[in-house]
């Protein structure tokens, strides 16, 4: 019998240890990291690895030729994990005789990951040496989708790219130029590389990931992220699986446990027993789209019975704001506002909470009571989830964030942060200013608060004739799959009146790409240079991911000056290929790109990686040439010798910072807010974090902090009040004044809306497996091994009434379509909700068409107009190929791809895609095989025009004639002009004053 990949990959996962082997070198004593001991009686260090010392010439027995001893010669080279947004550290094993690389474990230096990783981190091996990935640039060769390619060369793919934007440029088409992205595994790059251009060019996955969440963060301080201080905390509550798949979910479930061991409570709001909900004191089951009403009932408990932090309240809300704004006629003072607090939330009883969720009056009681004993050390995070499946998700943020500031547990150790106080992303050279045009097919003027772009419904613009794209690049990104309403974006790939060029920047084979006029190879995560820096944890990190191969040549003599030189076959990087691709489209420096992209120690000539990542590590990573010195190394010899370095370790909130004597010398204060202003300009910060700007007073200048009750004058929040805003005035003159405090909003599949007598379900579709990875897990064997299947959890109860068990096949109808899928009968969810994971279901479309290991071939045909059915003709089967494995597979699930039935749902505030679907079940006809899936994209515009209905335009709400807020986030911030509306061009401008 084959041995089981699986066997072979528990072998790689010895995290916690360094191999014990008789080196060929003199042996060395145990190493023992010189961390500073922390105070959480948990370990938190590896204390057993290969020495920092050795990492150049590090030697272990091989294990395949147990139990000789053969000894194998390595060096170990760290780099950053690109297999999820948490950006944990990889140390590479590079055998220095063969260069190649032989397994990945941690790097126990990383200050977020720590020198642990899951799964993904070891299966970046399986992503290098898969047998199926691009080497060499393709351009099709037939139709846009017939599977006909070419090879051909850089210079080729460059030169015709380059033309094609430097024409649209120079003909003032600058919007129909688009860089769309997944995840981008980068801090920093395309905010350096697209304004030179002077594009508005930007498009991201952010509205089917994050931007209810961000929305609801951002209402309440400014900053759309949190970070919380686990391993510190007394309550840690988590609105998700977070544990094993959240956010950042490796380094946070590390410190989930270290503070779970140290005696905190672990609550979880979770539709779903996830293992995280396996592991919580206390696991709330709620009907999904309620997280809300009981949040908002457990601060009704800590309003009610005064165990709030009346002093922090005081301080840091702007609830006199709120007062003056909505009773005009009652004295402003806190005892006043205290009185209205009360009567705001005294609906939300624990028994309205229990009747609108579902869960017990007496769980949610006992969960209200723990929180009123956090002792101001309440960890929060919700990411996914509740807040982005829901309309009104955006609210379940807030109202979380609301528990945060009732028990002052923002800033502070065990609470909960800011990102951008934990978070580090250093200035390129040769910043471009901000442009002047703006981009409505991502921002269009019907959402002028969404976070952040409406990726979901580009194919409908084009459709309507909004605009068109000349050039598209997708990267790290497979919207035809990972999007709802995937078949909508197939028949606009396959349009070229639509999109002129579609250029897929991607080392493996896609759903997308399959409709691309050009894919080039980029490298895998241990293929290509990157700056990372993720708010894991109470600190501050920047971490550093390099070409492994790249770096081993380079220590053992052989330098290389182009990546593409070390990686397999001609896989670039993208900081090279944007660099280059930047000076092809402006060649003789004329249209001002070129400049950008200079050396800043050889003027005139083009910049290299190693110029740009070690101008940025001396100027703009604090501490870091400091540390570098003391060992006689460069900033970026460090950081190539280490992987990461540590900028602060602890809490550094920026909210209470007294502002400086130089920061007061031209400032005034105004009476009635306390905002204290300046017309001093502001010096270029060396950290480019995304923050909330606000422009200049024409007579106060720019605002900088806040005089509180007691005099002093601090730097606040950015927001419109510098303090936490309890009120938002945004929401209010931006025309959702029933939303300008935290409230209840009844989801799209509130209880109300579904008939369960009619087989109607809630289908919960956003939970992730822990050992996928979105769309970038199809070219790892050993990931796929473990999880390959997605099957419908359904209750018991609803099982019986529909007489299916485990394995029987079911028919979900939505909105748009069906699909096919076998069900999984379970307690572990709430009746009349099913789930199904997001992660399965990749197809292709020929037989050698690429990810065999994770792809089901299929047949798709159009039946009618906008009518699409595809059925699997096999599923996953053994093949040859370089690597024995292939022929080894045993597996022969795909899943089903449940998102191409999904029509777009964006919510009219924050423009998250609410995921959640009302549903139909059915058991499965005769004629219904596993897999098959029904989609009709006429009716899929009609619902996309159904909730585009439920917007409140700029052009109909916009106090100030602008298209969105100016102080609001905006990611690649355009210049102040191009804020302005249309129809206000040329007209006097007047803001209008809360």
């Amino acid at each position: 019998m084959a041995t089981s990949l699986l066997n072979r990959l528990l072998g790689t996962l010895g995290q916690q240890t360094a191999k014990q082997v008789e080196p060929l070198a003199p042996p060395v004593e145990r190493y023992v990291t010189n961390a500073a001991p922390t105070t959480n009686p948990v370990s938190s260090e590896l204390r057993d690895y290969p020495p920092v010392e050795r990492w150049n010439d590090w030697t272990e027995y091989d294990p395949k030729h147990w139990p000789r001893k053969v000894p194998r010669r390595y060096t170990l080279v760290p780099t950053v994990c690109f297999n999820c947004e948490s950006a944990c550290g990889l140390l590479a094993y590079v055998d220095v005789e063969t260069l190649k690389i032989k397994k990945f474990e941690g790097n126990p230096l990383h200050p977020g990951s720590r020198g642990r990783n899951c799964a993904k981190g070891p299966a970046t091996l399986n992503q290098v040496y898969d047998p199926d990935r691009i080497l060499y640039p393709l351009k099709r060769a037939g139709k846009r989708g017939e599977g006909k390619w070419v090879r051909v060369s850089w210079d080729e793919a460059l030169n015709e790219i380059a033309a094609r934007i430097r024409k649209a440029i120079i003909e003032k088409r600058q919007t129909e130029i688009i860089y769309h992205v997944g995840r981008p595994g980068h801090d920093g790059i395309m905010e350096w590389v697209l304004p030179a251009w002077g594009v508005d060019a930007h498009n991201s996955h952010t509205n089917v990931c994050s931007s209810g969440a961000r929305c609801g963060q951002a209402m309440w301080m400014g900053y759309d992220r949190p970070s919380p201080d686990h391993a510190n905390a007394r309550v840690i509550l988590l609105i998700s699986s977070h544990l094993e798949t959240g956010h950042y979910f490796n380094p946070h479930a590390q410190r989930i446990m270290e503070g779970k061991m140290a005696g905190a409570k672990l609550i979880v709001l979770d539709t779903r027993l996830s293992n995280t909900a396996s592991m919580a004191d206390e696991w709330l089951s709620p009907w999904p789209g309620s997280e809300a009403a009981i949040l908002l009932a457990i601060a009704n408990y800590l309003i009610r019975t005064g165990q709030y932090n009346r002093d922090f309240v005081r301080r840091w809300t702007n609830w006199a704001d709120y007062l003056r704004a909505e009773h005009p006629d009652i004295p402003v003072s806190f005892e006043h506002f205290e009185m209205k607090l009360q009567e705001l939330y005294a609906q939300y009883t624990f028994e309205f909470a229990a009747q609108e969720s579902g869960v017990s009056a007496e769980q949610i009681e006992r969960v209200a009571k723990l929180i009123a004993r956090c002792d101001g050390k309440l960890a929060t995070h919700s990411w996914r989830s509740a807040t982005s499946a829901n309309l009104g998700g955006w609210m379940i943020a807030r109202c979380l964030w609301f528990l945060n500031v009732l028990t002052g547990s923002i800033g502070v150790e065990g609470g909960t942060s800011a990102n951008v106080w934990d978070k580090w992303v250093p200035r390129h050279p040769n910043m471009a200013p901000h442009v002047k045009v703006w981009n409505e097919l991502t921002w269009p003027q019907e959402y002028p608060l969404t976070f952040y772009e409406l990726s979901i419904l580009l194919p409908h613009f084009l459709k309507e004739g909004r605009g068109k794209v000349d050039t598209y690049f997708t990267r790290v990104y497979n919207p035809l799959w990972t999007n709802p309403d995937g078949m909508s974006w197939l028949e606009v790939l396959t349009d070229e009146r639509k999109i002129g060029l579609h250029v897929h920047l991607s080392p493996t084979w896609s759903e997308t790409g399959w409709f691309a006029d050009y894919i080039l190879p980029m490298g895998v995560g241990a293929e290509r240079h990157d700056l990372m820096s993720q708010e894991t944890h109470a600190g501050c990190w920047i971490a550093f991911r390099q070409p492994v191969l790249r770096e081993a040549m380079r220590r053992l003599g052989k330098p290389v000056k182009d990546t593409r030189e070390a990686n397999p076959g001609e896989v670039w990087e993208e900081t090279e290929f944007w660099i280059e691709l930047s000076w092809r489209i402006d060649p003789d420096g004329k249209l001002g790109i070129r400049k950008t992209f200079e050396s800043p120690y050889r003027p005139g000539q083009k910049i290299t990686v190693d110029e740009l990542y070690g101008w940025m590590f001396e100027n703009h990573v604090p501490g870091l040439p400091e540390a570098a010195a003391k060992e006689g190394l460069t900033p970026l010899e460090y950081m190539r010798k280490y992987g990461a370095f540590e900028l602060r370790k602890g809490v550094m909130p920026t909210f209470d910072k007294p502002l400086a004597a130089n920061e007061l010398a031209n400032a005034t204060v105004d009476p009635e807010t306390g905002i204290v202003y300046t017309k001093t300009p502001a010096a270029p910060s060396s950290n480019i974090t995304p923050v909330p700007y606000f422009e200049p007073d024409p007579e106060r200048g720019r605002p900088i902090g806040v005089k509180l009750e007691d005099g002093s004058l601090v730097t606040g929040f950015p927001t419109p009040s510098r303090k936490l805003e309890f009120y938002s005035t945004t929401l209010r003159d931006w025309g959702w004044p029933e939303y300008a405090i935290p409230t209840y909003i009844h989801s799209h599949v509130h209880p109300s809306k579904i008939d369960r007598s009619k087989n109607e379900a809630v289908l919960l579709s956003t939970f992730r497996l822990p050992t996928l990875i979105h769309t970038r897990s199809g070219n790892a064997k050993w990931l796929y091994e473990i999880s390959h299947k997605n099957p419908v959890w359904i209750h018991t109860s609803d099982a019986e009434r529909l007489g299916v068990r485990t394995g029987d096949l079911i028919k979900v109808v939505t909105e748009i379509g069906y699909f096919v899928d076998r069900v999984w009968v379970t307690e572990g969810i709430r009746p009349g909700v099913i789930a199904c994971s997001h992660h399965l279901g990749r197809w292709r479309l020929q037989e050698d068409g690429g990810g065999r290991l994770s792809t089901a071939l299929v047949e798709l045909k159009q039946e009618g107009d906008g009518q699409w059915k595809m059925r699997q003709i096999h599923g996953i089967q053994p093949y040859k190929s370089e690597d024995p494995d292939t022929s080894r597979i045993w597996w022969e699930d795909a899943g089903v791809h449940q998102n191409l039935t999904f029509p777009v749902h964006p919510d009219p505030i924050s423009g998250m895609h609410c995921w959640h679907q009302k549903v139909r079940l059915e058991r499965a006809g005769p004629n219904d095989r596993y897999g098959d899936i029904y989609v009709d994209t006429k009716r899929a515009h009609e619902v996309y025009r159904e909730w585009l209905a439920m917007t409140r335009p700029a052009s109909q709400v916009s106090p100030n004639g602008l298209r969105r807020p100016h102080w609001l986030l905006r990611p690649f911030r355009p210049d102040r002009e191009a804020y302005v509306l249309p129809q206000w061009k040329g007209a006097k401008v007047v803001e209008k004053k809360s």
